[in-house]
């Protein structure tokens, strides 16, 4: 049986995620802002959540994240940005998970295949931008895969097996997207957790440090 480790657990693609593993017959443990007080963007709530657990853990997700946070949406233009704005979108979006994951060696088992994905966006890829817009949310995006890439680079010289991605879950239907599908076609959450477990099955260690969709297609950095 695996054990997982779900951050963010509350979320759409969280729970998601969760309800996904344990019907698979995983054991998941979870963390989230609402359950247990888990801020990403205080560092010590960090150092407390994850300092006490125990164990190590065969996948670990981080599926936090927002596209507005305190009021601040995502810019149609360069024009609307906002240092504010932009600052929040950092904290959350890419230190957050690179506060996670500091902690990554002691979660995942040194000699043993082991998943660390963080959910990052296809709006994140430089490559992939076409339209502009979004720059907040897409430069915290960006940095965050940066972050992954790094982190697997130096995670693989003491956990050969390990491997350590960023991964978009899609275009999904949660309260964290509604305001902003307009005629974009979505999938449920229970969908998109589905199309991810199967990722992660899927994944082996030639494969860290990259950046998948929610098909296992390579995304352009």
């Amino acid at each position: 049986m695996s054990r997982i480790l779900v951050i963010g657990a509350s979320g759409g693609v969280g729970s998601a995620l969760v309800a996904g593993w344990k019907a698979r017959g995983s054991e998941v443990v979870t963390l989230s802002r609402s359950a247990d007080g888990l801020d990403l963007t205080d560092e010590a709530s960090v150092e407390a959540a994850l300092g006490g657990l125990t164990g190590t853990f065969d996948a670990v997700v981080v599926a936090t994240g927002a596209l507005e946070i305190g009021g601040g949406g995502p810019e149609k233009t360069i024009r609307a940005v906002t240092q504010k704005a932009m600052l929040d979108q950092f904290a959350l979006n890419a230190v957050g998970p690179a506060l996670v994951l500091r902690h990554a060696g002691d979660l995942l088992p040194r000699d043993e295949r082991a998943v660390f994905a963080v959910l990052s966006a296809r709006v994140g890829s430089i490559g992939d931008n076409r339209i502009g817009g979004w720059i907040s949310y897409r430069s915290a995006k960006a940095a965050v895969n940066q972050i992954v890439h790094t982190a697997a680079i130096e995670l693989a010289r003491t956990h050969p097996e390990s491997i350590c991605v960023a991964l978009h879950p899609g275009t999904v239907a949660t309260p964290f997207t509604e305001k902003y599908l307009g005629r974009h076609p979505a999938v449920a959450p229970e969908e998109a957790a589905d199309n991810l477990i199967g990722v992660f099955e899927g994944l082996t260690p030639e494969d860290t440090g990259l950046f998948f969709d929610q098909a296992g297609k390579a995304v352009p950095w």
